[in-house]
């Protein structure tokens, strides 16, 4: 794992960027970040927010440039929806991935520093980034149409190095040597992997050869442990970016990655057995230990009812008895079901619970984007940035093409204590 360290506002930043959840839009929160005395005991407020940003470009560079200035229109509306809502910690998915992190600090200082429209400046001493299996050339045909080459064979997809990738933007102290990353951990070592057939054999999990799941890995992106330091204790902010479950054939080959990449952070938080046969990139197997706090977050893809992902891969997590799931909603997304319609109408889940806007004549608005607690933390508050037309802030969610994102920034308050309630 490379990470990257820098001085940022005096104080040492590694590459882990963390947001702070959204607040109410009518009364934006302010410091969240408050220590209320407990006895002998403190208690500290966290507000963990979860945004797919869409900060992603066709080419690798273009980010950078794009960041290089403060005028970048989307760029200026996203630091805005975070300057409202305010979260402690936020991870941004969909924001490219450059070596240096540069990308990182461009957009903390020239975006998240500077006032939008006259909302308070944000400033983030915690960065953290590292590299993603998007657009790692395979050198292997992974679609099995023939060729070798381009986005789809890559070790996730994307047209270069880097594209979709992660960063964590945090107002608490990272502990860098305690962070674990498995961005090599390979699919096939998941017990019970649910690898894709081709439909042309009568073989079963045919779809990749030997050799292609000897590089292939579970994760399209990466998946990350970085532990904080918040109030004298620790919470694991446990972040990723599972694949599109799409785009794929009868072989459902992303809709199974998918369901997969999600399992990993339910086994990995259950730890014991259920976690033996997990390895991080330093080669430390084993997930988190019995009361550990931790927050899952990220666009997981994937609707307890609706979309195309398998059915039951989001319920491994929701279901898990270790984690909790606050439901952060908004009036907004209800609103926007009901005047878009279309596929909207036929949907299961609660449409107050959607995070995402998509397409509605086959897709329709669904939850994607989820920050979902342990059981060792107290959810004092949630929502979702989806104001409802023509309310202040409405202007940037608004409809495509989306001034911000497709998706909307999900954020829950927690409350850190030394009780442990597991």
């Amino acid at each position: 794992m490379r990470v990257l360290a820098r001085c940022s506002a005096g104080l040492l930043a590694v590459s882990l960027l963390v947001m702070s959840a959204p607040g109410a839009l009518a009364d934006p929160p302010g410091d969240t970040r408050s220590v209320v005395p407990d006895g002998l005991a403190t208690k500290q407020n966290l507000r963990i927010a979860t945004y797919n940003a869409s900060l992603n470009r066709s080419a690798a560079g273009d980010l950078v440039r794009d960041l290089g200035t403060p005028e970048n229109a989307q760029a200026r509306a996203i630091a805005e929806v975070l300057q409202i809502t305010r979260p402690d910690v936020v991870l941004l998915n969909e924001f490219d991935y450059d070596a240096g992190g540069t990308a990182a600090d461009l957009f903390n200082r020239n975006y998240l520093r500077v006032s939008q429209n006259g909302k308070a400046a944000l400033d983030y001493p915690y960065v953290y980034t590292a590299p993603s299996n998007t657009g790692v050339p395979s050198g292997l045909d992974l679609n099995n149409d023939g060729t070798v080459g381009g986005a789809e064979d890559a070790l996730g997809f994307g047209a270069f190095e880097g594209q979709y990738g992660m960063v964590i933007y945090s107002q608490y102290p990272i502990q860098t040597e305690s962070v674990r990353t498995f961005q090599h951990f390979l699919w096939k070592d998941m017990p019970g992997a649910l690898l894709p057939d081709n439909p042309a054999t009568a073989e079963q999990g045919d779809w990749y050869s030997e050799a292609e799941l000897d590089v292939l890995p579970l994760s399209s992106k990466s998946h990350w442990d970085v532990p904080l330091s918040v109030g004298g204790k620790t919470v694991h902010v446990l972040a990723s970016h599972p694949t599109p479950p799409v785009f794929d054939g009868k072989e459902d080959r992303n809709g199974k990655r998918n369901s997969d990449e999600i399992r990993f952070w339910s086994d990995y938080v259950t730890g014991g057995p259920s976690a033996s046969y997990i390895y991080d990139d330093g080669g430390v197997t084993g997930g988190l230990k019995r009361g550990d706090r931790f927050v899952i977050l990220g666009d997981q893809n994937s609707d307890p009812f609706d979309g195309d992902s398998l059915p039951g891969a989001i319920d491994q997590l929701l279901g898990n008895k270790l984690v909790q799931d606050p439901q952060p909603s908004s009036s907004g997304a209800t609103e926007a079901a009901a005047l878009q319609g279309g596929a909207n109408a036929g949907h299961r889940s609660d449409p107050r619970l959607d995070t995402a806007d998509f397409e509605d004549r086959n897709a329709g608005n669904i939850r994607a984007d989820y920050v979902l607690p342990s059981r060792t933390l107290r959810v004092s508050g949630s929502g979702v940035f989806w104001p409802r037309v023509g309310s202040p802030g409405s202007e940037l969610t608004g409809i495509f093409p989306f001034p911000t994102s497709d998706h909307r920034l999900v954020y829950a308050d927690v409350v850190v204590s030394g009780t442990k309630q597991r």
